[in-house]
């Protein structure tokens, strides 16, 4: 009798055994399918980018991600999710989903906050708009939110420029940022890199032309616009100094056409010249109140290095090769003038 019972309860014992060790390889596929097995939904597409904005609460991710589709399994998310206590660790930004990952995987991520940063490269941007419109492009921050700080003459006082020289603080460069940097988070960096830039040495040069940073800045926009060729921005940087140093016009055909703002003019006639601008430098004597682009910090570099010669005028050759015939006398520079007034006729150019 005591060895049926004994063998009894081994074949229980063992029956139990079996029956929790099945219980466990299902729970244990379970959990494997709901924390790791992929859940998410790119059609066919290796990643995506979440946006999560700034305030965002744990519904409103879910809302986001049901919207766009993304995970195939939404009990399973959510039931993770509470799990890890989502809910109060949600953080704004731009996450990189992938095509393999599981709950536990995004979850962990999306509780982690390492939000994948955003490249911004700006140039050849002339005015504000065209500068706040690509800025909103890439952050959270929308373009009324930063044009309003770049024409809030207190703020911009702040960093030390006035509103029309609030572009000269936006060098161009290609610049690191996360998706939810706010306006003043973005206007902090850039004053942050345009000081970096502006270095003892720098200044120092500056300093010895008898020149602010700004109207180095104000100068490089112009000297941008006037040649593409970098082997003769230093002598034409030393044309303007010459002019201004005599007290003469600049005289300079891109300060119209940004008076204009018609960006496509090719030649300047003498209609333009006749606008009422502070930037009409044919008008106005001195440099324009801001800059006219963004200057790139080489052009900027070749301003603090100018080239000293004896030069006050300088026309387009004739040739169209992009470089210039320079003159010290009126009488020589319209001679140079007139060839190229003569090939832009040949070739019907005429506005």
């Amino acid at each position: 009798m005591k060895k049926r019972k004994r063998s009894l309860i081994a074949r229980i014992f063992i029956s139990l055994l079996v029956l929790a060790t099945v219980c466990g390889i299902v729970m244990a596929y379970f959990a494997y399918k709901f924390m790791y097995q992929p859940n998410v939904n790119l059609a066919e597409r290796e990643s995506v980018y979440l946006y999560i904005p700034t305030g965002s609460t744990y519904d409103d991710v879910k809302n986001i991600l049901y919207e766009k589709d993304i995970i195939v399994n939404t009990n399973t998310f959510e039931w993770l999710a509470e799990k890890k206590n989502y809910k109060n660790h949600v953080h704004p930004g731009r996450y990189q989903i992938t095509s393999s990952m599981g709950n536990n995987e995004l979850i962990n991520l999306l509780r982690s906050g390492q939000q994948k940063p955003i490249r911004l490269t700006f140039t050849n941007i002339r005015t504000k708009e065209q500068l706040a419109g690509l800025i909103s492009q890439h952050i959270e921050a929308d373009s009324l939110s930063i044009i309003s700080k770049l024409n809030d003459p207190g703020i911009m006082s702040s960093y030390g420029f006035s509103t029309e020289q609030a572009k000269l603080m936006f060098l161009p460069n290609t610049y690191e940022f996360y998706w939810n940097t706010s306006a003043h988070e973005f206007l902090n960096r850039m004053h942050r890199e345009y000081n970096q830039f502006w270095n003892d040495k720098r200044r120092e040069k500056a300093s010895n032309m008898n020149m602010t940073l700004l109207e180095v800045g104000i100068l490089a926009s112009i000297v941008q616009l006037e040649t593409n060729k970098k082997d003769e921005m230093a002598k034409i940087a030393g044309v303007f100094l010459n002019r201004l140093e005599r007290n003469m016009p600049l005289q300079a055909d891109p300060t119209i056409i940004f008076a204009t703002g018609d960006y496509s003019i090719n030649r300047v006639l003498n209609r333009h010249l006749k606008i009422d601008s502070p930037y009409n430098t044919y008008i106005y004597r001195g440099l324009p109140p801001g800059p006219i682009i963004l200057p790139e910090p080489y052009t900027i570099d070749q301003v603090l290095n100018f080239e000293k010669h004896q030069y006050l005028y300088f026309s387009a050759k004739e040739d169209f090769s992009g470089y210039h015939n320079f003159a010290r006398t009126h009488s020589q520079h319209i001679a140079n003038a007139r060839k190229y007034q003569q090939a832009l006729n040949e070739k019907r150019i005429m506005n």
